[in-house]
């Protein structure tokens, strides 16, 4: 990774200076300490922990992830040890990486949102937030806040008014318009957007007959939603001001290279952690490599740069 420090990787998300466009996804990289012993975690340009809500959430019962074809579907339930204990026992032992750290946080009310930004306003160690909003509102009958634009920029203004850190609006693709979503948090006050969230599928057994996760439908990931995802990522940066994360079947870094292209600022890399522990740090060699062959000054000369026919 030496040539690394000498090559310009580097690129911003608000105020948030990182080393290089490489992020880990939420929920797929656990609170980042556990994927210590495969990954220098201080070569990546960021590390997104799982899903905090304001208290414990015990997920899903099981069967809850299983393999698709290319990609895989899972219902883990947003398990996660809540707020309190994030805090306390897992925010303390990331102080110290030499790493930005965001938070991703989901709620079930605007309340909830905004009483979690502010439980974590303050924080040693946290670098940024990112917000889930593909979660159900519960006092609107269950309907998803990332499926309406009011709502989305409801949530993105509870979440800024207790944040003095870059606040990241996750978007979700179960939507007609997603361009639409993310003006509407643009205009709240979001410092970024990153997408995609997981496309809703399922999957059955054509021998028991029954579906083969416990919850019936979950969250598509992986490679499969890649071009979907490629798509949206261009569609947003073209309508919004904003950095766009992109996120959705990146495993290496000529996928990198595509998301940034299409005119994302970095990219998340999410599902290729369960089959490479060390996709993210091999993404960032990859990366240092095609910036030198390619005699770029910096990695941002190719943000945007898709060449169309």
């Amino acid at each position: 990774m030496a040539d690394s420090l000498k090559t310009d990787l580097r690129v911003s998300i608000g105020s948030l200076k990182l080393r290089n466009p490489v992020m880990t996804a939420s929920g797929t990289f656990g609170y980042a300490r556990e994927f210590e012993p495969y990954v220098n975690l201080h070569h990546l340009g960021a590390v997104v922990v799982k899903g905090i809500s304001l208290e414990p959430r015990a997920g899903n019962p099981p069967p809850r992830i299983v393999e698709t074809a290319c990609g895989m579907l899972n219902a883990i339930g947003l398990e996660n040890v809540g707020v309190t204990r994030f805090i306390k026992e897992k925010m303390s032992s990331l102080q110290d990486v030499n790493v930005p750290v965001i938070v991703n946080i989901l709620g079930d009310s605007l309340d909830e949102y905004g009483e979690i930004a502010g439980r974590l306003q303050g924080v040693p160690g946290i670098a940024g937030i990112e917000v889930n909003i593909s979660c159900p509102n519960v006092k609107k009958g269950g309907v998803a806040f990332g499926t309406v634009p009011e709502m989305a920029a409801s949530v993105t203004e509870a979440v800024k008014a207790e944040s003095s850190v870059p606040v990241v609006v996750k978007l979700s693709p179960n939507v007609s318009d997603i361009t639409v979503i993310a003006k509407a948090v643009e205009d709240a006050g979001a410092d970024a957007v990153s997408l995609i969230n997981t496309l809703i599928g399922m999957a059955i057994d054509h021998k028991s007959r029954k579906p083969r996760i416990a919850n019936v439908i979950g969250g598509l990931s992986g490679p499969a939603i890649k071009p979907v995802a490629l798509r949206m990522v261009y569609q947003v940066s073209q309508a919004v001001s904003i950095p766009v994360i992109g996120i959705g079947g990146i495993e290496s870094w000529q996928d990198v290279v595509e998301f940034m292209l299409a005119g994302a600022t970095a990219v998340q890399i999410g599902t290729a952690n369960f089959i490479n522990p060390r996709a993210s740090e091999d993404a960032v060699e990859g990366l240092t490599r095609y910036v030198n062959d390619e005699k770029l000054d910096s990695i941002r000369d190719i943000i945007g740069g898709l060449i169309l026919p």
